[in-house]
């Protein structure tokens, strides 16, 4: 297995896994879980990206609005940087500011469950 190479526009072919989007969703739940903010998963795998995606959205616009350092923690534990942020209002023009973070949140921690997966399998 070789270390993924996942970026804004591939990001479906890293989720055709159900451990993977499983464990992607455990990851997000437990990121925003830290900081108070709940986010849920059905289990529908199917599904998996915009039903996260949505939720990501209201929740980042309600942080935005009410406790937007609280934002700036999650966004901290999440690690994703400015940098980020601004490669994929690049890559994917058609989103909004907060559309493009709950991307990047769910980008962020795929990245990180897929390299534990790599980590694991070279052992």
């Amino acid at each position: 297995m070789k270390l993924p190479d996942i970026r804004n526009n591939n990001v479906g072919q890293y989720l055709n896994s159900v451990d993977i989007v499983e464990e992607t969703a455990r990851q997000i739940m437990k990121d925003f879980g830290l900081f108070g903010v709940t986010i849920t998963f059905s289990g529908n795998t199917e599904q998996a990206y915009s039903e996260l995606h949505e939720q990501l959205i209201n929740q980042i616009t309600v942080l935005m609005e009410r406790d937007f350092g609280r934002l700036l923690s999650v966004l901290y534990q999440v690690d994703i940087s400015e940098k980020e942020i601004a490669q994929a209002e690049a890559d994917i023009p058609n989103y909004n500011q907060v559309e493009i973070i709950a991307h990047q949140i769910i980008v962020r921690d795929l990245k990180k469950v897929l390299t534990r997966h790599y980590f694991k399998s070279n052992q």
